[in-house]
């Protein structure tokens, strides 16, 4: 492990750690594209509306797991360059249980509080049986998915981003197989899709499982090496938290969206639900290079390495801002053709095909605002990796979608992200100059 982060050139570190995770986002892209074209194909915008209004819920277990995952393995891969490995190891195994616990508490909480949840994610009386459906079964099978995240990002930590890699690909590939069966052969609608879901989940969890324990040497599922002091805690939190946030943030922006474009009719919520989908091939992409190199920023951070930091960091930026570009162009161009793949409605693809060029028209800043995120989560600097994640799809965002909805309506509304993320693209240069790592 340590040749590869100490040693290797920045460019092999580099890609043999977010390779595997761009190929891993890459399926579940796929696999999201699969669950969409299928929910379209039963030719009930009511329903299409509903999983989209629930699918937030999903959105916001990946957060909670992502205080875990990233969190812990922002800690881990830290000390783990300063060569304190029996501490990183407690850490693992703090990471593993902890994210159990709080699932059953997510549990339990949206089930009894499921109707205000419902109404907070905007489901309306023609939506709510579907919005209800997919919610109840995720709700059930929160502990799964809240737990899988730190066993996917922890493992990257000692160099197996192959083997998390490998978890998740497979756990997507049978999520894509079921979900035709659930949905039409099954008849379970949005249920259906809900739980293709949770049961590919739990196999893919069971996988990571099994790497942990077979071949992993520095990291542990043992619960009795789970005890760190409360400052470890603090740190697991502190850069736990502000990671959650990016996702947190993304379903407030797509629960407040929805209740905007509601007004507009359920088609409208449908064509965004399918836009941000199809959007999600830069997302995948971007988000896949900027969380594959986070370990390798944390372990030369932790190492105190300025030089190469430096080139790490700058390699990033280069990597992402172009291929986010590339993606951009293309599917600017072929905005109709990708929404017309899912539901040939004329009026879906139109309002769609507009709602995907205001979200990809902005990606490439996005990408950056995302690199210099994960940078900061690497270094344990809470303050500027929160307000960036909080932001981009949360104050900011509501901000600016509460007065382009009054000033310019509809169009407003659609092109909300594109406005934040230019906004909060000057918010991260600023904190780049304010926070950038001085190691003298």
């Amino acid at each position: 492990m340590d040749e590869l982060f100490e040693h290797s050139s920045i460019k092999k570190a580099y890609f043999t750690l977010a390779l595997p995770v761009v190929l891993s986002m890459a399926v579940t892209l796929i696999y999201n594209m699969v669950d969409t074209f299928f929910v379209a194909k039963t030719g009930n915008p009511n329903l299409v509306a509903g999983v989209s209004q629930g699918a937030p819920i999903f959105t916001l277990m990946i957060a909670l797991g992502d205080i875990f995952g990233l969190g812990g393995s922002s800690v881990i891969s830290r000390l783990f360059g300063e060569h304190r490995d029996k501490l990183a190891r407690f850490v693992s195994g703090y990471c593993f249980y902890a994210p159990i616990i709080c699932g059953i508490i997510v549990t339990s909480i949206m089930i009894i509080f499921q109707t205000p949840i419902l109404h907070l994610l905007g489901a309306s009386p023609a939506t709510w049986q579907y919005a209800r459906e997919y919610y109840l079964v995720i709700a059930w099978g929160a502990v799964f998915i809240i737990f899988g995240l730190s066993p996917t990002n922890i493992l990257r930590t000692e160099g197996l981003a192959i083997q998390s890699m490998i978890a998740s690909m497979v756990g997507t590939g049978i999520n894509i197989v079921l979900n035709p069966i659930f949905i039409f052969t099954c008849g379970l609608g949005a249920a259906g899709s809900a739980l293709a879901t949770v049961t590919s989940t739990v196999i893919g969890d069971i996988l990571m499982i099994y790497y942990l324990r077979t071949k992993s040497k520095k990291l542990t599922t043992s619960i009795h090496e789970t005890k760190i002091g409360w400052k470890l805690q603090f740190e697991i939190y502190a850069i736990g938290i502000p990671a959650s946030v990016t996702n947190i943030m993304a379903t407030f922006a797509v629960a407040l969206t929805n209740r905007y474009l509601i007004v507009y009719g359920a088609d409208s919520v449908a064509a965004m639900g399918i836009a941000m989908k199809a959007n999600m091939i830069i997302n995948m992409v971007i988000v896949g290079f900027a969380f594959g190199a986070q370990p390798l920023i944390g372990y030369v951070y932790g190492a105190k390495d300025e030089q190469r930091f430096n080139k790490v960091v700058k390699f990033d930026i280069q990597v992402v801002a172009s291929i986010a570009l590339f993606l951009t162009v293309i599917l600017f161009i072929f905005a109709p053709q990708v929404i017309r793949i899912f539901m040939s409605d004329p009026q879906i693809v139109k309002e769609g095909a507009l709602m995907l060029r205001w979200l990809s028209v902005s990606t490439t800043l996005a990408g950056i605002i995302l690199v210099f995120t994960t940078m900061f989560q690497s270094m344990g600097k809470a303050t500027p990796a929160f307000w960036l994640s909080f932001c981009r799809q949360g104050l900011i965002f509501g901000i600016v979608i509460s007065i382009s909805a009054k000033l310019f309506g509809y169009t407003g509304i659609v092109a909300t992200q594109a406005i934040s993320d230019c906004l909060t693209f000057i918010l991260a240069l600023i904190f780049f100059y304010c926070y950038r790592p001085r190691f003298k």
